[in-house]
């Protein structure tokens, strides 16, 4: 009996530390309240993530079961403009679903789905014989549509279903508004490297030239220096790189312009070794040092100073290009970083555009310069980046 009495308060003392455990535990989580509007925000969390890829049938895929659970429907069906791209729930209804889709995507117009619309029998095992569908549209443009089953039609089901295509809407118009930028800095890197100076590619090769005779040795690797050059400078497998490979790209330039320039071109080069990871635009500094040597030794009869160092600064790599050049007027170079004026700087304002599209409009070139006074352009990289980390 003793041995039974033992047992018992165990049991008890066992069961009254698991009630207060899940009460404590229920207080760590928030009030009911709290927590299903946790589990909302992260399901529409899962549903942007997947759509700001654009409306794919892997997006749609991935998207479907989130905005099921968010609208709490049976079934939920997503089309394009051609076909019905994810389907998640019964399977009973597909081809239906998939021709009222089609019907909506062609009028504009939102529809409610009857059990003659879905074909549907009213078996007792059918978990929806009724429901709505609504176009997705993104820019005044129909792009698709969206269809929520229900057990019986709802008037609630309608406007969730309309708040539902709205939100996807918005999303897909900021993940067109990505892909736009993406083509813009593309297409701006492409007219950059359409840029390459062929006074560059006409004066290296004649350096080179000039030491076929005199120093075979130094022609050929001066000759296998531009070969990575151009290499560098002409892939297209990313927009971005890494400082270290920018650097690289400005190293393989210099030594072609030593060939030409001799000691009248004096080059002093300051890296922060925590600065080399961090990734950046393809071409953001070969443009800036050709600049200050175009604009600096070559308009002048001496020798010239060229500084290039890549700063830690925390969270960010500054970035400095500085020669004791001619220097310009400062509101010349803001009205060619503004467009306002045309320009035979390599880039400048390409470069400007770049930097402000893929890290914010707060981190474009900052240039301190004076007519004889040299010229300072400065960059801020961010050593983390969402935009470039998902590229």
């Amino acid at each position: 009996m003793a041995g039974l009495w033992i047992l018992l308060v165990a049991v008890a003392v066992a069961l009254s530390g698991a009630v207060a455990f899940w009460t404590r535990a229920s207080r760590l989580m928030g009030t009911p309240r709290q927590h299903a509007t946790y589990e909302t925000l992260h399901t529409a969390s899962t549903a942007v993530s997947a759509l700001r890829g654009g409306l794919t049938t892997a997006s749609a895929a991935n998207a479907a079961p989130a905005l099921r659970r968010l609208l709490g429907t049976p079934a939920v069906a997503i089309a394009d403009t051609r076909s019905l791209l994810a389907y998640d729930g019964s399977d009973r209804h597909r081809e239906a679903l998939a021709r009222c889709l089609q019907a909506v995507v062609d009028s504009g117009r939102t529809r409610q789905l009857t059990a003659a619309d879905l074909q549907c029998s009213h078996d007792d095992d059918c978990p929806a014989y009724a429901g709505v569908a609504v176009p997705i549209a993104v820019d005044g443009s129909v792009v698709g549509a969206i269809a929520a089953l229900a057990p019986a039609p709802a008037a609630d089901l309608i406007r969730a279903a309309g708040e539902v295509a709205r939100f996807v809407s918005t999303h897909l118009a900021l993940a067109e508004l990505d892909a736009s930028r993406t083509r813009t800095v593309q297409a701006q890197l492409n007219f950059l490297r359409a840029q390459i100076s062929p006074h560059f590619v006409y004066n290296a090769l004649t350096a080179i030239e000039s030491f076929v005779r005199s120093d075979p040795d130094r022609a050929r690797d001066l000759l296998l220096g531009f070969a990575e050059f151009t290499r560098s400078t002409f892939r297209e497998h990313s927009q971005y790189v890494t400082l270290a490979e920018e650097l690289h790209l400005v190293e393989c330039y210099l030594e072609l312009e030593r060939a030409r320039f001799g000691d009248r071109l004096a080059v002093v080069l300051r890296v922060a070794p925590e600065t080399l990871p961090v990734r950046v635009p393809s071409l953001i500094l070969q443009p800036l040092v050709e600049n200050a040597i175009r604009h600096g030794l070559e308009r002048r009869s001496g020798s010239s100073l060229l500084q290039i160092v890549a700063a830690d600064a925390g969270h960010e790599a500054v970035v400095t290009v500085e020669d004791d050049g001619a220097g310009a007027d400062p509101q010349h170079l803001n009205d060619i970083l503004a467009g306002r004026r045309p320009s035979d700087s390599v880039g400048l304002r390409n470069v400007d555009e770049r930097l402000r599209a893929t890290f914010g409009s707060d981190h474009g070139l900052t240039i301190e310069t004076g007519v004889g006074a040299g010229t300072k352009v400065t960059m801020h990289l961010p050593k983390y980046s969402a935009a470039v980390s998902a590229a």
